[in-house]
């Protein structure tokens, strides 16, 4: 690996949280196995990854892991953690062709220790296999089948792609293309922050409810655990629905069930993913917006308003 891009690492964090660099180093190396740990922590069944590392980088792994574990329980400790986007808001941050630093209000990122947007270089994007899906027990993709998780713009781009070897270069459109596929396949799209990663946005995962460790954490502890925030948009539906159940289906956060004529939105659960909508054939589930769930996470908006 090129020396470079680790001193870049380095000098991304202030001299108070230099400590954070050695987190991020072993992080983005060894990311499977972080996820492994963070779900052996939680008590959740794992698949050991299929490679090992010493005994000193399982001991930071489960530290790691331990820490994130202990500050989830609240929007003011939590150091790692996403927010679901709709797949235009998605596509945008994988897009930008000018460099981006600005802190979106709480409304939008309602966690303190990790809020920053920032894109360095954001045309430099890395795809790899998704950890979660990876060390899962049953995946819903198969091996070849899970690059979909996107780190966005430098020096995470850049160093993930040389320190892990299951992490490649892509172009933006390419990156675009993994979005879209993911969107048809029913996934997720979320934006996550992680403290030791320099306080702010790295990466883009295109999530599951069956593999995925946010989704899952969410949905376990009904909201409970605020990993996730909610996209600032709600499913509505309109009153000539076919009662299909296609959307019922397709609902990676059980917010829908389906009386006899119908389909009804649980709003408190729904996070605004946009899934349904995209699902729905008849074309009678529309997002709206919903301030009780934030604002979304809307580059071209929170630009023109910064």
């Amino acid at each position: 690996m090129h020396n470079h891009l680790t001193k870049e690492l380095f000098d991304l964090f202030p001299q108070q949280d230099k400590g954070d660099f050695f987190y991020s180093y072993i992080y983005m190396r060894h990311l499977d196995h972080f996820v492994y740990h963070a779900l052996m922590a939680a008590g959740w069944p794992a698949k050991h990854p299929d490679n090992e590392v010493n005994d000193e980088i399982k001991e930071l792994l489960e530290g790691i892991a331990q820490s994130v574990a202990e500050t989830a329980g609240s929007v003011d400790t939590s150091t790692y953690h996403g927010k679901v986007m709709k797949l235009k808001d998605a596509i945008q941050m994988v897009t930008q062709k000018e460099n981006i630093k600005l802190t979106p209000p709480e409304t939008v990122i309602p966690y303190k220790q990790a809020r920053d947007i920032i894109l360095q270089n954001p045309e430099s994007i890395s795809v790899g296999e998704c950890a979660c899906r990876a060390v899962s027990e049953t995946s819903c993709l198969a091996p070849g089948e899970m690059d979909v998780c996107i780190f966005v713009g430098d020096p995470h781009a850049a160093f993930i792609n040389e320190a892990n070897p299951k992490f490649r270069k892509i172009s933006q459109d390419e990156a675009v293309k993994v979005l879209e596929d993911a969107h048809k396949k029913g996934f997720v799209h979320c934006a996550f922050f992680k403290k030791e990663l320099g306080r702010r946005f790295m990466a883009i995962c295109n999530c599951c409810s069956c593999c995925c460790q946010g989704m899952k954490a969410y949905n376990v502890f009904e909201g409970a655990v605020p990993i996730l925030a909610p996209s600032g948009y709600v499913a509505q539906i309109a009153d000539d629905c076919i009662a299909c159940g296609e959307c019922l289906d397709a609902c990676g956060f059980n917010a829908i069930s389906m009386d006899e004529v119908i389909a009804v939105v649980n709003q408190e659960k729904c996070m605004g993913c946009g899934v349904c909508e995209s699902r729905c054939e008849t074309g009678t589930i529309s997002m709206r917006l919903e301030p009780s769930k934030g604002e979304p996470l809307d580059l071209e908006v929170l630009l023109k308003q910064a």
